[in-house]
């Protein structure tokens, strides 16, 4: 028969290999550190989200599955730092401390955050390497020009930045959690996940109509989803801002079949797909 002390002896050695085990992750971290190359943002999205799928599969017993994501989010977080300093430029666009609360849900409790209150200001951080990555509010349709910063990623000026995560990761929000969605953008490409989703920047004729679009990357093989389609006065051309399923990078043949466009179509970075959002 299991004995009160027993059990509490188990714990405690249970516990003293997870401290060994997080320990001897840190140090194979650091010697990725040392490979890491210089100035470069040691975050991986892609790699962090397939990480916590493969353990969201092979998790049994009464832990709630929606604590591993918690767990492992401030391993990851902590072992990012050990690879170099990790800042967050958080967009407060409400006053309410939303995005701050989500990023810290993401980032970590001790990740330094940057508040800020407009787009641009969150990316001019991770453009001049102060910050590693911008947390930014979702497009929308409605916003005013100035606030769609999605759009300052289409000249692919250097350093060129991308969208490589969506926040939260973990769909199903217990009470109480951030209600608050973002993009992340670094100064990387985005890494995949195994199963992720693609935002395109598109330039079009005025005229082109939401229909086409979608028909256009429909006939180009590519399976639509959100499109925000902005046709601002006194523009030359329309802008879009096009998901699409799967991992496409710039070489994918696919995007040169697209017309008519004013300009190339421009891959503005890719995120895992949230856990339980419903995908197949």
């Amino acid at each position: 028969m299991a004995t009160l002390a027993g059990l509490r002896a188990e714990i405690d050695r249970l516990d003293d290999a997870l401290h060994d085990t997080l320990m001897a992750r840190a140090a194979v971290v650091a010697q990725l550190g040392a490979l890491n190359a210089k100035g470069r943002t040691p975050f991986r999205a892609g790699r962090e989200a397939a990480i916590l799928r493969r353990l969201l599969g092979r998790h049994r017993g009464p832990l709630p599955a929606q604590a591993l994501p918690r767990i492992w989010r401030e391993i990851l977080a902590g072992t990012t730092a050990i690879q170099g300093g990790f800042t967050v430029a958080v967009c407060e666009t409400e006053g309410d401390g939303a995005f701050g609360a989500l990023a810290r849900e993401h980032f970590g409790a001790l990740t330094p955050l940057r508040r800020l209150p407009t787009p641009a200001q969150a990316l001019a951080e991770v453009s001049a390497a102060t910050a590693s990555v911008a947390v930014l509010p979702l497009a929308s349709e409605t916003e005013p020009p100035a606030a769609a910063w999605w759009r300052a990623l289409l000249p692919r000026e250097e350093p060129r930045m991308h969208i490589v995560a969506r926040l939260p990761f973990w769909a199903l929000r217990p009470e109480g959690a951030p209600r608050a969605q973002a993009f992340v953008v670094a100064a990387v490409p985005p890494d995949s996940s195994g199963r992720d989703r693609t935002l395109l920047g598109l330039e079009l004729a005025p005229e082109v109509s939401r229909a086409r679009l979608i028909a256009l990357l429909g006939s180009a093989g590519f399976t639509p989803g959100t499109i925000i389609l902005r046709r601002d006065r006194g523009a030359e051309a329309a802008e879009a801002l096009a998901e699409v399923e799967g991992f496409v990078t710039e070489a994918d043949p696919r995007l040169a079949t697209l017309a008519p466009l004013a300009r190339p179509a421009v891959v503005l970075g890719a995120y895992a797909v949230p856990e339980g959002d419903g995908a197949p």
